[in-house]
């Protein structure tokens, strides 16, 4: 979390950096209407810098995974940066447009204007004569994005539905592009915040044309044939075999891949859980939380052609300590099984505890995870809700007393890791030494 978190703030703090540079005397005072043309030029690139790195992220770049951390991590600047550029489109739609409407109703007179000195710039010119045309596209197509976002945000919103309308970002982002280079004031274009933003711009011009064609993830792309089908009743989870047809690059245990079983509904992400042993085989289990996982059960069949995008995630496992503690809240056990697989055939020497909570057990679910868990040297600990009552620090510092000469893995639901982290946190442990999958997309 801190690295995204670095990179969220770097990103304003830079072009705010850069922008004070290139106008340096704007909150100094010369009255409000050159005050609110800085303002809109402002917010303007604060909001397309946030829209420019977060159409780059949609692409899923792999190189940036060591810094930040995993793809999982990369989504979640994604949605930060995807809310950021929403308030701030819509704080620069204010300044453009709020003091036409004081105007308009008497509260403000504009100053007289001067006449448009005539660009000697070509280029220059050409961006002059399309000013008007930029402002109305920029206007429609930031409806047009706040609708879009506000979509993707909406939980409720069905993912088949969301994959469709989260493309048509892409467009939109096109024309935001065009307004944002037409109306840059064209002094800006020769200074350092000039160069930031054509690059920022360039770059969400690529991402977005890459999204369009609809080549994202292409290269990391195979297609497996479902030859094993098993549902467990009790805790609605589906082990969902593949058999590859495609070359795999392999994968580490708690990394993830993209799968579409239905190119309608779209990829889902979904942690492998299984070990890789070369033998062109996948294993994942999914559990039934929303309304397309619930029905897979019943969608899929044996022979079915999926495609896998992946493996993606750094969530590895890998530090210098030597002891961990395993926690998984319900399907969170998935990352956590794999790499019980993995132990199995090359043990690390490290001693681990792993506590499975769910309140859901499915006693051949669970017999499965206790056999992985013999055959990895992993002491297992079940915590049934119902039974045992919600799993807390205090509960895993007790049952595990050297825990502070370890670090813990945590995979399940966001607010129960962020309330494990804090408690632990208090306790004397090292934030950095707590370690969360943020499995969330949206």
């Amino acid at each position: 979390m801190k690295n995204i978190r670095l990179a969220y703030v770097g990103l304003f703090a830079a072009l705010t950096a850069l922008w004070w540079l290139t106008d340096p005397l704007a909150l100094n005072g010369r009255g409000f209407f050159p005050l609110r043309g800085s303002m809109v030029q402002f917010s303007g690139i604060l909001a397309m810098g946030a829209m420019s790195i977060g159409m780059i992220l949609a692409l899923r770049p792999v190189f940036l995974e060591p810094w930040l951390g995993g793809m999982d991590k990369a989504y979640r600047l994604h949605k930060w940066l995807g809310i950021s550029a929403l308030v701030l489109a819509t704080i620069h739609w204010l300044w453009a447009k709020g003091p036409k409407w004081a105007v308009g109703w008497g509260w403000l007179e504009r100053p007289p204007r001067g006449p448009r000195l005539e660009e000697s710039i070509e280029l220059f010119r050409f961006f002059q004569s399309q000013r008007g045309l930029a402002e109305d596209i920029g206007e429609w197509a930031f409806y047009g994005a706040v609708v879009l976002i506000l979509l993707a945000l909406a939980k409720r919103f069905p993912y088949r539905h969301f994959h469709l309308a989260h493309r048509l970002l892409a467009p939109i982002y096109l024309l935001l592009a065009f307004h944002s280079v037409v109306l840059l004031r064209f002094r800006d274009w020769n200074e350092a915040l000039g160069l930031a933003l054509a690059l920022l711009v360039a770059g969400g011009c690529i991402s977005a044309g890459v999204s369009l064609a609809g080549r994202v993830g292409i290269r990391r792309q195979v297609v497996g044939e479902i030859e094993d089908l098993a549902l467990h009743q009790d805790n609605r989870v589906l082990k969902v075999g593949l058999r590859l047809r495609d070359r795999w690059p392999g994968h580490g245990a708690g990394q993830f891949a993209f799968v579409t079983f239905d190119p309608q509904e779209g990829a889902h992400p979904f942690t492998i859980s299984s070990a890789w042993r070369g033998d062109g085989r996948l294993l994942f289990l999914i559990k039934g939380l929303g309304d397309y996982t619930s029905r897979l059960p019943a969608l899929l069949h044996k022979g079915d052609l999926v495609t896998i995008e992946g493996p993606y995630g750094r969530f590895d496992f890998d530090s210098g300590k030597p002891r961990q503690t395993w926690v998984a809240g319900g399907i969170g056990i998935t990352p956590f099984m794999a790499r019980m697989q993995a132990l199995a055939l090359a043990p690390d020497g490290k001693e681990v505890d792993l506590f499975y909570s769910t309140s859901a057990p499915d006693a051949d679910f669970i017999a499965r995870v206790g056999s992985l868990a013999v055959a990895a040297g992993v002491r297992l600990h079940v915590v049934v809700a119902s039974r045992d009552g919600r799993l807390d620090a205090a509960t895993l510092c007790e049952r595990v007393p050297d825990w502070q000469q370890g670090d813990f893995w945590f995979c399940g639901p966001s607010a129960f890791g962020q309330t494990l982290r804090d408690d632990l946190v208090a306790r004397g442990l090292s934030p950095q030494d707590f370690h969360q999958e943020l499995f969330d997309m949206r």
